[in-house]
């Protein structure tokens, strides 16, 4: 996979947005999805940069999650802000990287992504559950690089 386009076919975006609003139905919090062809700089680094491009970090509770694919470099990041990370479990990014990464080595990415929004989801409705007075934040839409 090299091109960004060849990654997700339109169907499959659409199904990875749909998973976003699941996830997001009964929660506060926010999930994003970001993809590019490479990180010029370590992926760790340059999903922060993103992070804070998508103004991720302006959300209300502190409760934004990214995640970051550089497609070429075969790599990619599950960031989430300061109020998500203060509440889940140590293991929790890694375990749901594993997750993630089981289904990208047999190339179901968009399986990949859905699971771990979905699993996302979860611990942000646990921790932040949807009030009333909620309102989406953040786009919806894969943000790509």
């Amino acid at each position: 996979m090299s091109k960004i386009e060849d990654f997700l076919t339109a169907e499959e975006e659409q199904q990875v947005i749909a998973a976003i609003r699941t996830a997001e139905n009964k929660t506060s919090g926010e999930i994003r999805i970001h993809l590019e062809k490479t990180s010029k700089i370590d992926t760790y680094e340059r999903a922060l940069e993103v992070f804070r491009l998508l103004k991720m970090d302006n959300t209300k509770l502190q409760n934004g999650v990214l995640i970051y694919v550089a497609i070429e470099d075969k790599t990619f990041v599950i960031f989430g802000d300061e109020g998500i990370n203060n509440v889940v479990d140590d293991d929790f990014w890694e375990s749901t990287k594993n997750v993630m990464q089981g289904h990208f080595k047999r190339g179901h990415f968009k399986q990949g992504l859905v699971d771990g929004i979905l699993k996302a989801g979860q611990q942000l409705e646990t921790h932040f559950p949807w009030d009333a007075g909620d309102k989406n934040e953040i786009s919806n839409d894969i943000s790509i690089g």
